[in-house]
């Protein structure tokens, strides 16, 4: 029997620790067990310490998990909570996502200060983002608007926007509504026309490879829908190598045994893009994104690619 505290890792912003206290929530429920039993262990990462700069130049997404990976293998933590949008495709040895949340809303929120909707901006309007996704996407719907690298937690990119550093910015719906601002918004975009990125509003949960004591302390917590889902859309980014640098968008959703999944990539100015539709059976969820990877990239041809690198 488990005398000794769950431990927990997780960043140390809000929406960082909303999402590692959801985690505890479920496995209190899941097991019957007192909130001492498990114990939420803060990091600070590299992508949180450096919020000047765009994740494209400094590394990419394993800048908000490589200290807690370390610790992960280390032993120091028996579990890491992370956003599954900011996980690399591929993860450090002996480690894998090993169990994801249900699934918040996965739509993208817009958030105006001079006109409520994205399309209603006046041309030349400041749009602030540090997704390459969304400015791509920005790019695509308004090539007339200007956009600019807006970084930092949440609190502090609506703090820019009101400090009129930018006319309107971008952040995920999931996020906002996690941190008790869902009336922050004053649009929620259409995925069909503004797709979010591969596993937004998915909390994933990392563990060891082996680790049956982990396994099955997580496996009542483990939502199949979201799992599948989020295991095609990943599958999707490795194919195309997908990082910080590529503007990639795609999801999947779930019908009974049906899966379906739209993706998208585009060139940073938003001007060339290629899309990609599949279905087929949930127990295939990985060969699925990986084929529409696949066809994607032939449809698109290397010279697409060039630049993203």
């Amino acid at each position: 029997m488990q005398t000794k505290p769950f431990r927990i890792g997780t960043r140390g912003s809000p929406l960082a620790l909303a999402q590692a206290y959801e985690t505890r929530s479920r496995l209190m429920a899941a097991h019957g067990l007192p909130e001492d039993m498990f114990e939420i262990v803060v990091l600070s990462t590299k992508g949180d310490r450096i919020t000047d700069r765009a994740l494209s130049e400094i590394g990419g997404k394993g800048l908000f998990t490589e200290e807690l990976e370390n610790q992960l293998l280390s032993g120091e933590l028996d579990i890491a909570v992370h956003s599954s949008k900011d996980m690399p495709t591929v993860l450090p040895e002996g480690l894998y996502l090993s169990a994801f949340l249900p699934r918040e809303d996965m739509r993208d929120a817009f958030i105006g200060r001079t006109a409520p909707r994205l399309l209603e901006l006046p041309r030349g309007a400041i749009v602030g983002s540090a997704s390459l996704r969304r400015q791509a996407l920005i790019r695509r719907l308004r090539p007339d608007l200007s956009v600019i690298v807006f970084r930092g937690l949440v609190d502090t990119r609506l703090r820019k926007l009101e400090e009129g550093q930018a006319d309107a910015t971008l952040l995920a719906f999931a996020g906002l509504k996690r941190l008790g601002k869902e009336n922050v918004p004053t649009e929620i975009l259409d995925p069909r026309e503004f797709p979010p990125a591969p596993a937004q509003g998915a909390i994933g949960v990392e563990s060891r490879i082996g680790d049956r004591r982990m396994d099955e302390l997580l496996a009542p917590i483990n939502d199949r829908p979201t799992f599948d889902a989020v295991t095609c859309e990943r599958a999707f980014l490795a194919a195309l190598d997908g990082s910080c640098r590529t503007p990639i968008a795609g999801y999947a959703t779930c019908e009974g045994e049906e899966l379906h999944f739209s993706g998208l990539i585009l060139t940073p100015d938003g001007q060339t893009s290629h899309d990609i539709e599949i279905s087929g059976n949930r127990r295939d969820a990985a060969k699925l994104g990986r084929q529409a990877g696949e066809e994607v990239r032939a449809k698109a041809g290397s010279n697409f690619f060039e630049g993203w690198s």
